[in-house]
């Protein structure tokens, strides 16, 4: 992020709330040149200070477990209404952002006391910002459609590691968007994340299982694809807004950014709904729900929590970290959705998906290296400076 115009470098931080000062705020910078940074410049923890080390590590962590927590619940939920009786993809598309309201409670508890912006134009700021919410509501909302089809015709594992190629996507949105240098550890996750996808992709004993057919798991094959370069876009878009266009350092603004796109994305896919027809079906649906009414109620519900918590994870790692490490993050819950999925689902791992999977958490430590690489360089600057 952008800090003032006499800062050292950029950097996220948390809320806070009680006074109007700015100690108030969690603020936390990476050090570095005063010159504009890159996306990788952000992915080492700030040197000068060690109370900023460790809030820094501290919003990361959060951060990770709010993602890996909310994809690994709300992907099985979403898995669990197909299995008993779901069948609105609508429906399935309107959780993934309907449960925005909650976030209202963490945005008041973060909210940012200062008054300081960098915008100079609030009149240019609000139309800015209100087209870069729409923009990017209406995109999340396509995607989240192709994600629901995806997940109604492939097995959750398959889904699951499918959605891995959203790596190797955003590595790519972030090279071109971003500035984002590649090395030769993401090169090699990114690489190891694609053929992890491909394999999947001439699975012969992942086609037609869960009684569709060949042409059902083709179409949610390339729709799951489609949605996962969809995805990457989007987090290398808002990783641009926050550094080129917000410009400042507090959670909320984090909050602020998920809260409107989804509010965006929620009034499409309700257009969505009904223009479709899919509501008439509902009640039926609810009705003949295998698992009861109430579970039909309690599974969108926390399914569209669930989402909530994941998309705060996601947006938050994009504005602490960068958006290609948001996305090697999701990646983490690999080795967790499909082994859920064979529990509760009676998904079959095959070799084929064995490999893929391992090829997976393979890149995924790939990146990770490459963090510790970067730290340690962080570290060891440092320390010369002084």
């Amino acid at each position: 992020m952008a800090g003032d115009d006499g800062s050292s470098g950029r950097g996220a931080a948390g809320g806070g709330g009680g006074g109007g000062s700015r100690e108030d705020e969690v603020q936390i910078q990476i050090a570095g040149s005063s010159k504009p940074e890159t996306s990788c410049a952000r992915e080492t923890p700030p040197q000068n200070s060690p109370t900023k080390h460790w809030h820094w590590w501290l919003m990361v962590i959060l951060n990770i477990f709010f993602l890996i927590a909310g994809q690994t619940a709300s992907t099985l939920l979403g898995r669990f209404y197909y299995n008993q009786g779901g069948n609105s993809k609508w429906m399935s598309t309107f959780v993934q952002t309907a449960g925005f309201p909650v976030l209202f409670i963490a945005l008041y508890l973060f909210r940012s006391k200062s008054t300081e912006t960098t915008i100079a134009s609030p009149e240019t700021s609000l139309t800015k910002m209100t087209l870069i919410y729409v923009v990017l509501g209406l995109i999340i909302a396509a995607d989240d459609l192709m994600y629901s089809y995806g997940l109604l015709y492939l097995p959750v594992s398959t889904y699951s590691l499918i959605c891995a190629s959203q790596l190797a996507f955003n590595a790519v949105f972030s090279y071109f968007l971003n500035a984002q240098k590649f090395t030769a550890l993401i090169f090699n996750s990114v690489i190891l994340l694609t053929f992890s996808a491909a394999l999947l992709g001439v699975d012969e004993d992942s086609q037609g299982t869960n009684g569709l057919s060949h042409g059902e798991y083709i179409l949610g094959f390339v729709l799951t694809l489609g949605a996962s370069a969809t995805y990457s876009l989007i987090l290398s878009l808002m990783q641009v807004t926050f550094e080129k266009v917000i410009k400042r350092e507090t959670f909320s603004v984090v909050l602020n950014m998920q809260i409107y796109t989804a509010l965006v994305a929620t009034i499409a896919s309700l257009i969505g709904l009904f223009a479709s027809g899919e509501w008439k079906t509902l009640e039926g649906e609810m009705h003949a729900f295998g698992a009861g009414r109430l579970s039909y109620v309690m599974t969108l519900l926390w399914t569209a929590i669930s989402w909530q918590i994941a998309s705060v994870g996601v947006v938050g790692l994009i504005f602490v970290v960068s958006s290609l490490f948001s996305n090697v993050i999701s990646t983490l819950a690999l080795p967790i959705i499909p082994v859920f999925a064979v529990i509760f689902f009676h998904d079959k791992m095959d070799g084929v998906k064995i490999i893929a999977m391992l090829m997976a958490i393979w890149g995924f430590i790939s990146y990770g290296y490459q963090l510790y690489v970067n730290d340690k360089k962080a570290r060891k600057t440092s320390v010369s400076v002084e």
